[in-house]
């Protein structure tokens, strides 16, 4: 990490302004190279100037300058603020590159916070969840994640796995000893418990989190021809998907991105329902079917209370609605949430009741979003249920102490205590943008 980076750190395009930024031991001497300014840049002060190369002006620039350890990535951390024009960017980025800087790889700039202790893995990850937030709710959670609620929550608990540990170590170092007792197997036992429900409270958050973070996916299905298409044109607020009177128009699947009170939702328009010959309409039916198994929430929408059997059987955690379409034409029993896809008529109405589907309760105080995470507190939670199997069946103390260690080394890599692999971090940053 001695070598000093540089990177476009603004979306591409053009825009207003753009931001270059430089991380490095090198990254002041090399700006101010090629910035004149006609005084020194002052620590996290803005300072106008020109940015030259050689003879040729660049463009008129503000220059910000953040010194180690006090910035993002804990280096000395140089940010010009250009004008945003595409040719403007390339041209500093290419200054910068051919005098001694290096261009950044994906996420190497929060990767290089996290080496420098800034922030930590799970801190980092949070990172790219918020530059990537489509919603109220997912920013939230992002937020929270990266000021570090998901690692202070696993901090606790390998802190009392650490105690635990130390406990039966103890044991383990005086085994010979028969007249000496340490602890209580059952109070073990008892605090692995308290540890275990733990672990499982913030796996289950993943269901939760991870809808919320990528979407909570709606499929909207019924026979032919009772308004899906155009549900899902009303709900979105734009002609997405054709609408007709001819039976079975839809043949694939559609899928757009609403927002209903800061959650983002995927509704699905599907295919109708029904038995059909049309090799082209069947494949368009199985894909609806597989639409409704991945689907959070369904709505089955259906005409004059004749609800059928198209949806089959719901796996858990998933929640059906089932709405009578058309009310502008008195085409309504009223065994249903009667809505009117053509005029808005209770559209409102499902709406509400989509969210309080998809979301239900309040959300976890800390909630796991990262399917890495969730990985990890699953091997924790096998090692836990072991170390709780072994204490109430007198296993081994070093059986059990091994257990332990598991479960401290898989909390750990959450947060990257036990990550040091350049090919595991290399495999979670490279999904960040470049100049992040």
């Amino acid at each position: 990490m001695n070598d000093t980076i540089a990177a476009i750190a603004t979306a591409q395009g053009v825009g207003g302004v753009a931001v270059v930024r430089v991380s490095g031991e090198k990254a002041l001497e090399t700006v101010c190279r090629y910035f004149n300014a006609g005084k020194t840049l002052s620590v996290r002060h803005a300072t106008y100037g020109t940015f030259r190369d050689g003879e040729k002006s660049v463009d008129d620039v503000v220059v910000t300058y953040y010194k180690a350890p006090n910035s993002y990535t804990g280096e000395d951390v140089v940010e010009i603020s250009c004008h945003g024009s595409s040719y403007i960017q390339r041209e500093i980025l290419k200054v910068l590159i051919d005098n001694g800087c290096r261009m950044a790889e994906r996420g190497e700039f929060t990767k290089r916070a996290f080496l420098n202790g800034k922030m930590d893995l799970a801190q980092a990850e949070a990172v790219a969840d918020l530059i990537g937030a489509k919603g109220k709710a997912a920013h939230r959670i992002a937020m929270a994640q990266m000021k570090g609620n998901v690692s202070e929550r696993l901090r606790e608990l390998r802190s009392k796995l650490v105690e635990l540990a130390a406990l039966v170590e103890l044991e383990l170092d005086f085994s010979d000893h028969e007249d000496v007792v340490f602890a209580d197997r059952e109070k073990l036992g008892e605090t692995a418990e308290a540890i275990k429900h733990e672990i499982e409270r913030l796996r289950r958050s993943f269901s939760q989190g991870n809808a919320i973070k990528n979407g909570i996916p709606v499929a909207i299905v019924g026979e032919p021809n009772v308004g899906k298409s155009t549900l899902i044109n009303r709900l979105v607020g734009d002609d997405c998907a054709i609408v007709s009177d001819i039976a079975g128009t839809t043949r694939d699947t559609i899928e757009r991105e609403v927002d209903i009170d800061g959650v983002m939702f995927r509704f699905v328009d599907t295919a109708g329902i029904r038995e059909s010959d049309d090799q082209i309409e069947r494949l368009g039916i199985e894909r609806s079917r597989r639409a409704i198994e991945k689907a959070k929430v369904v709505v089955l929408l259906t005409e004059k209370g004749v609800k059928g059997d198209i949806v089959g059987e719901l796996r858990d955690g998933q929640k059906l609605i089932v709405c009578e379409n058309k009310t502008d034409v008195g085409r309504c029993s009223g065994k249903f949430l009667g809505i009117s896809a053509l005029t808005g008529d209770n559209v409102d109405e499902l709406k509400h009741r989509i969210y309080e589907a998809g979301v239900g309760d309040e959300m976890e105080d800390v909630t796991i979003t990262n399917a890495r995470h969730y990985e990890a507190l699953g091997r924790g939670l096998e090692d836990i249920v072991r170390v709780i199997d072994g204490l109430n069946s007198g296993v081994e103390t070093d059986l059990v102490a091994e257990d332990l260690r598991g479960c401290l080394f898989h909390l750990g890599e959450i947060c990257g205590d036990e990550v040091t692999a350049d090919e595991v971090l290399g495999t979670i940053f490279e999904r960040f943008c470049i100049g992040k």
